[in-house]
């Protein structure tokens, strides 16, 4: 969908939705047409900038989404830094409206917009490595800081979110969808990657879920998630936020850099980051190529769940790196 038609299906309903929200609708300006799609809106009084997002219909009920804002709340006043969620003048976190274009209803939600770049973008630019290690240094400190949070909360008891757990991650009908029958994938592949989803299961089942490295996480903490503003990190899109693993969240993190020559030193780095606020043993730690190999094989569900975006031009080497790590697995504990 370009966007030209984008701004002439959804913004009649985020026209609807801002009128539940207690502020002067002045600018709307689309964003982006993702899983989500987003707007930024200025309040026409103070000048104050909100995002406003319609959350995709099917992926989280009402009370997850409302669970979402909770912990974020939670996470800000436990300093972290993340965008702060506005409620509707009700008092409610997000409010229903039909986007008539497509028949759909959506959930709208709100929170006060974060001015920066997205680090993805800055690494990007970035050629001198000792400033490429020194952000995957603050973001491991970040992650650690949302560990301990998490860690430490008591989970109220409305807290609704899923888990990517053993079967969401590596189950019969995993969370972002079937892997292993991915159209691109040959015969051979799929076999390969079926034989390491076994053992792969019977690694988690062995290693449980102990309290020092399962919590709510992020689940989607990469560099595009990231938005940097002079010295401040501010994490965004909370939407795959769920109870997992933390070599899970560090293994996100680290992913899309794990090609790269100085990959050993940017992960040192994270964890360097990571340490000085949380301890992980090195038997922990010991599991995370693992836990990078299950992202990968998560992605490949991903685009499989979603044949809309088609394969991206990455999506061979992707698919054969998976492959190649699959191939060498054995398993750590």
């Amino acid at each position: 969908m370009d966007k030209a038609d984008a701004e002439r299906i959804f913004t009649p309903a985020a026209l609807e939705a801002l009128g539940a929200f207690p502020i002067a609708r002045g600018e709307l300006r689309l964003v982006t047409v993702g899983e989500n799609v987003t707007f930024r809106v200025t309040d026409r009084h103070d000048g104050a900038a909100y995002v406003l997002r319609l959350h995709r219909p099917g992926y989280h009920t009402l009370e997850e989404l409302n669970s979402e804002h909770v912990w974020v709340r939670a996470l800000a006043e436990a300093g972290v830094g993340v965008p702060t969620p506005v409620p509707a003048r009700d008092g409610r976190e997000y409010v229903s409206v039909l986007v008539a274009g497509t028949g759909e209803h959506r959930h709208a939600g709100m929170a006060r917009w974060t001015e920066g770049q997205l680090l993805s973008e800055v690494l990007d630019h970035t050629a001198d490595h000792r400033v490429v290690e020194g952000y995957f240094e603050q973001l491991g400190t970040i992650a650690a800081s949302i560990h301990n949070q998490s860690s430490a909360w008591r989970v109220p008891e409305t807290f609704r979110r899923h888990a990517l757990d053993r079967d969401g991650l590596m189950g019969d009908a995993p969370f972002w969808g079937p892997f292993w029958d991915h159209a691109l994938l040959s015969g051979a592949e799929r076999r390969l990657l079926l034989d390491t989803r076994d053992r792969i299961r019977g690694v988690l089942d062995r290693y449980g879920q102990p309290p020092s490295t399962w919590s709510l996480i992020h689940a989607d903490m990469h560099p595009g998630n990231i938005l940097i503003d002079g010295d401040r990190l501010t994490v965004i899109d909370f939407d795959d936020a769920a109870f997992g693993w933390h070599q899970y969240e560090i293994a996100v993190a680290l992913i899309h850099h794990q090609t790269a020559a100085n990959f050993a030193a940017i992960e040192g780095a994270f964890l360097r980051g990571y340490r000085a606020l949380r301890d992980m043993p090195d038997e922990a730690l010991a599991l995370l190529p693992m836990f990078r190999l299950m992202r990968g094989m998560a992605q490949i569900g991903w685009f499989h769940q979603r044949p809309e975006h088609n394969p991206p031009r990455f999506f061979d080497e992707m698919k054969d790196l998976v492959c190649t790590q699959c191939a060498a697995f054995k398993p750590a504990v």
